[in-house]
């Protein structure tokens, strides 16, 4: 048994300090790129059925929006630089950088070796959300994706439509490798309008009902070329269980919007990370 030392209170009451702080970041300037939107002509749209996922892709100094179209609806969401899928989101240093969940002028992160933004968040209608509660808010980079060992482990099933095997399908659909090819290339996701968080007494992961609606939206402009996939996750909108067929399920729509020419004056892509990757030697 651990005993539990005389100043254990002292040691709990230490202030946090935070690890990343963030004010050094490239600032986001987003009147350049609401401006951009204004004007903005849609060039491409996908709708992703319920528990399935589609890819789009997105060219640098594009748009794209995630909106909720017939009912309440989580989705996951991956990102790959179009030309080298190496270079993939990184929910874990976005979460370091900006925190557990994502919105309004924060940004997608890419992996090592890379470390540039992928895309940024310029208009998020549940940002009124915040944070509840119970602790949990909306657009978690938290959690990882449902996916089919997890629940083979947990139940024993074979189950085919978690959000892994969707993003998994749609990858192989939108290059023409093979799935043992497109799998190790499929990351943990943006829980796109899902609401989550940690308990307080356990520190376990929990969902909980996402707020989303028909005609809520998060919307992101694309820092680099993007491939992108979606999974309409087969939870619905997370608010009893994952992988299964009895959640309700909803359509997610992607639309794709361009600029008209000038509009960004002043905006480059981002270079990626300036780190000379000698590591000491």
């Amino acid at each position: 048994m651990t005993d539990i030392p005389a100043d254990a209170e002292t040691r709990r009451a230490v202030a946090p300090v935070i690890c990343y702080p963030n004010d050094t970041l490239p600032k986001v300037d987003l009147a350049l790129y609401r401006g951009a939107r204004e004007g903005a002509r849609k060039v491409d749209e996908v709708l992703v059925p319920p528990r399935e996922a589609m890819a789009f892709r997105v060219a640098a100094g594009q748009f794209f929006r995630i909106s909720s179209v017939e009912g309440p609806q989580v989705g996951d969401l991956n990102l790959w630089n179009a030309h080298d899928l190496s270079e993939r989101f990184y929910s874990g240093k976005t979460r370091a950088l900006h925190g557990t969940h994502l919105s309004t002028g924060e940004r997608m992160w890419s992996a090592f070796p890379f470390l540039r933004p992928m895309a940024t968040i310029t208009e998020d209608t549940l940002g009124w959300y915040g944070i509840d509660g119970y602790g949990g808010s909306v657009h978690d980079v938290i959690g990882t994706r449902c996916d089919p060992y997890t629940h083979n482990l947990l139940s024993g099933g074979q189950y085919h439509h978690c959000c892994h095997s969707n993003l998994t399908r749609a990858l192989v659909d939108a290059t023409g490798m093979t799935l043992a090819e497109a799998e190790p290339h499929v990351h943990d996701v943006l829980n796109v309008f899902m609401c989550t968080g940690f308990t307080r007494d356990t520190g376990q992961y929990f969902m909980k009902a996402s707020p989303v609606r028909p005609g809520d939206y998060l919307e992101f402009f694309a820092e680099i070329d993007l491939l992108g996939a979606l999974s309409a996750c087969p939870g619905g909108d997370c608010s009893s269980e994952h992988s299964s067929d009895e959640a309700a399920c909803y359509p997610l729509l992607v639309e794709v919007f361009a600029p008209e020419e000038g509009a960004l004056q002043g905006w480059s892509q981002p270079g990626t990370n300036g780190y000379d990757r000698t590591h000491g030697r």
